[in-house]
C-alpha cells in the first residue's frame, strides 16, 4: 500500500501555489500544483455538507474532547525514542498549517496506534459488542470483565509498523513485511475471541495513528497545500525510520481521547 495516485484537478491553481509558497511546505512550491488524492478530497467542504461523524460527541467546536469512556488494546509510542520525535515533528507541521484551528488536537502523550478496538459508551449494539453480555452493561463493569478474561491471554508475535500515508487526521500504519502482516492479523484474531466480536472491517482494518479529528471540513482551495504537506510529512517519517517504535499492545480504558490507561501489557513473542 503506497501514496494515493492524483485524483480531481482544482480550478483554483494561483491560491493554491501561493499557498503553498507561503507556508514553506515543499521544495517545489514554485510547481503549480494542480490536483490531491481522492482520498484527501474527503476532507473537501464542497463535497461534505454534513458535520463531521464525532462533532459533539466525541469533541466540541473549541477542539475540546468530550467524556465519551470505552476500552481498547493499542500500542503507545516509546517515550524519548526516535519515533516520538520524528511524529512530534510531523504533528508540528500539521499545527503550521492554516487550517490548524479546525482541527481537534489529541495530546502527543495519547499517540497510539489502534491494534483492536474495544467497546466504547456511544457504541451499544450489535457486532460492537459481545453478544452474550447485556447492552447496558456500564463500560466500568465491560472493562472489568474484560481484564478477567484477559487474565490468561498469551498474548501474541513481534510486528513492526510503517508510515505508508498521511492524512490530516493522521498517520496510516501497515506492517512492514508480510510477515509483521501476518502477525498482525494473528493479535486481532485472538483478541475477537476474547472481545466476543468482529466489527465488520475486522479484516480490512486500516492502522493509523491520531493526531486530530475535524472540526470544519476545508475550503478546496486549502487542499492542494495539504496534499503537499502530508506527502512530504509521510516521505520524512519513512526517510528516516524503518520501522515505528511503539510499546507492547496493552489493553487500555479511557474517559475520553485525551489519555489511555495502561490496565494489562501483554506478552509479545520473539
Amino acid at each position: 500500500m503506497g501514496i494515493s495516485p492524483p485524483g480531481v484537478t482544482f480550478l483554483c491553481l494561483g491560491r493554491a501555489k501561493e499557498r503553498a509558497r507561503k507556508w514553506g511546505v515543499s521544495s517545489v512550491a514554485d510547481t503549480i500544483v494542480t490536483s490531491v488524492t481522492s482520498e484527501l478530497l474527503n476532507f473537501a467542504k464542497s463535497r461534505r455538507p454534513e458535520p463531521p461523524f464525532h462533532l459533539g460527541t466525541r469533541y466540541d467546536r473549541s477542539g475540546r474532547f468530550l467524556p465519551e469512556p470505552g476500552n481498547t488494546v493499542v500500542c503507545h509510542l516509546v517515550p524519548g525514542s526516535e519515533t516520538e520525535r520524528a511524529l512530534i515533528a510531523a504533528r508540528e507541521r500539521y499545527l503550521a498549517m492554516p487550517e490548524a484551528p479546525q482541527l481537534a488536537f489529541t495530546p502527543i502523550s495519547s499517540l497510539h496506534m489502534t491494534l483492536f478496538q474495544g467497546i466504547i459508551e456511544r457504541r451499544r449494539r450489535l457486532p460492537y459488542w459481545p453478544g452474550d453480555i447485556a447492552l447496558d452493561t456500564p463500560v466500568n463493569e465491560m472493562t472489568a470483565i474484560y481484564r478477567e478474561r484477559f487474565r490468561d491471554f498469551t498474548g501474541g508475535p513481534a510486528f513492526r509498523m510503517q508510515v505508508v500515508r498521511a492524512l490530516p487526521t493522521g498517520l496510516v500504519l501497515e506492517g512492514l513485511t508480510s510477515e509483521d502482516r501476518q502477525a498482525l492479523k494473528d493479535w486481532r484474531n485472538s483478541l475477537a475471541d476474547v472481545f466476543g466480536y468482529r466489527h465488520p472491517d475486522h479484516d480490512s482494518y486500516e492502522f493509523h495513528i491520531t493526531f486530530s479529528y475535524v472540526i470544519e471540513w476545508f475550503e478546496d482551495a486549502a487542499l492542494p497545500a495539504w496534499e503537499v504537506m502530508l506527502s512530504d510529512a509521510a516521505k520524512d517519517i519513512r526517510e528516516s525510520l524503518e520501522f515505528l517504535e511503539l510499546r507492547p499492545p496493552a489493553f487500555c480504558e479511557f474517559a475520553d481521547m485525551n489519555h489511555f490507561e495502561e490496565l494489562q501489557i501483554f506478552d509479545v513473542q520473539p
